[in-house]
């Protein structure tokens, strides 16, 4: 039977795959121009309000595999509720890609809720 740690680091990998996956879809759409958000420019602080946003799924890759129980499951159920509230404020003004890109977002997220307290109810 596989570690439930090397599955919920699996995940977090799927999901951070699934966010690059948008981008790089919204650059290909033309969906995307450089150094702007919805048509202003782009601070500092909010490519550094991104970058540590988007370093989480990295950190949890590593976390997930290094903590022990119980704190693991905490940190993971915490993290993907994170995640999946994030990205449910974001939904509004996306395309159908983006959607479906973060409906299945939604699935790793819950996945990660459900091995996370399946191993802290054992």
């Amino acid at each position: 039977m596989i570690d439930v740690k090397i599955i919920l680091s699996f995940i977090w990998v799927a999901l951070m795959l699934c966010y690059l996956l948008g981008d790089v879809m919204r650059i290909f759409a033309g969906d995307f121009e450089p150094g702007k958000l919805e048509g202003k420019p782009m601070s500092h602080k909010v490519y550094f309000g991104f970058t540590i946003i988007m370093v989480i799924p990295i950190v949890m890759v590593v976390l997930s595999l290094i903590l022990d129980y119980p704190l693991n499951s905490w940190v993971n159920i915490i993290v993907a509720i994170f995640f999946f509230g994030f990205n449910l404020i974001g939904m509004k003004g996306y395309k159908s890609y983006d959607i479906f890109l973060l409906i299945v977002s939604f699935v790793f997220n819950g996945l990660t809720v459900w091995y996370a307290l399946t191993r802290l109810l054992l």
